[in-house]
């Protein structure tokens, strides 16, 4: 299926490990122009030689997305570079492991944190990127949220961060004025993901008897998805194939979700 992505321009938050990595692979694949924000400058690097080999453009700037200054300059780096861009993949955040199991324990700062991280992050890029997908009638927006995003469960800074996010995607999809600019917004809600240097990678480590005999009674499929899972869903909503798609939360989950 051509996806008829080749020569267009993605960023993509968080883009040097772990899902937005895989993300800013499968774009280049498609022969998208990737680039790449995160804070650590080795993760950058190593992405960016691994984007080059596909025989596409890259970017990697270094950034604090929690900082609006920094996300101004990540746009400007590719405007001023590529002259436009096409695709936002809001894939930054985390914070799911943050905090005690004792709500009552976790200070207001955990929660400002990972509301800042995630959901703000979110409107900080996407509300910078509008005004050039308006431009040229034409834009995708997708943001990484989590199942937590769209049910209960977990730590409630984490779900109140991804919930707010949908919310976004979706409130900005029933938006005649940029539907009808062929910009779409959707999110993609991954369950348990099996990345490494990640609380589930040390889990497994810790008690590989208990994990596995956990793995295998709370997951469907009897495996964590794979960054790469997520990855195919993602370039789908990014591409002409997916013009009908618009403020769709999309669980990547194995089945492992309870929501409808």
């Amino acid at each position: 299926m051509d996806l008829n992505l080749k020569g267009k321009v993605a960023l993509v938050t968080g883009g040097s490990h772990g899902i937005g990595r895989s993300v800013a692979l499968a774009l280049a694949e498609e022969g998208c122009n990737v680039a790449i924000c995160a804070r650590g400058d080795k993760r950058v690097e190593k992405t960016l030689t691994e984007l080059k080999a596909k025989g596409v453009k890259a970017i990697g700037v270094l950034a604090d997305v929690t900082i609006s200054a920094d996300v101004e300059r990540v746009v400007k780096t590719i405007v001023d570079s590529w002259g436009t861009l096409h695709i936002l993949v809001n894939n930054v955040g985390g914070g799911g492991r943050w905090g005690s199991e004792q709500v009552e324990q976790t200070s207001e700062v955990v929660w400002l944190d990972v509301y800042n991280k995630n959901a703000l992050a979110a409107v900080r890029f996407t509300m910078r990127v509008i005004p050039l997908m308006r431009s040229q009638k034409w834009g995708r927006v997708v943001t990484i949220t989590s199942i937590y995003g769209r049910e209960g469960g977990g730590r409630p800074w984490f779900n109140m961060a991804k919930s707010a996010e949908t919310s976004l995607m979706k409130t900005l999809a029933v938006n005649p004025d940029l539907a009808r600019d062929a910009i779409t917004f959707n999110s993609v809600a991954p369950g348990a993901i099996m990345i490494p240097n990640t609380g589930w990678e040390e889990q497994q480590k810790r008690n590989p008897r208990g994990f596995a005999k956990m793995v295998d009674r709370q997951f469907p499929l009897g495996r964590l998805g794979t960054p790469e899972e997520v990855a195919s869903v993602v370039v789908f909503l990014c591409s002409e194939r997916a013009s009908l798609v618009n403020g769709a939360s999309i669980a990547v989950d194995g089945g492992e979700s309870r929501a409808f």
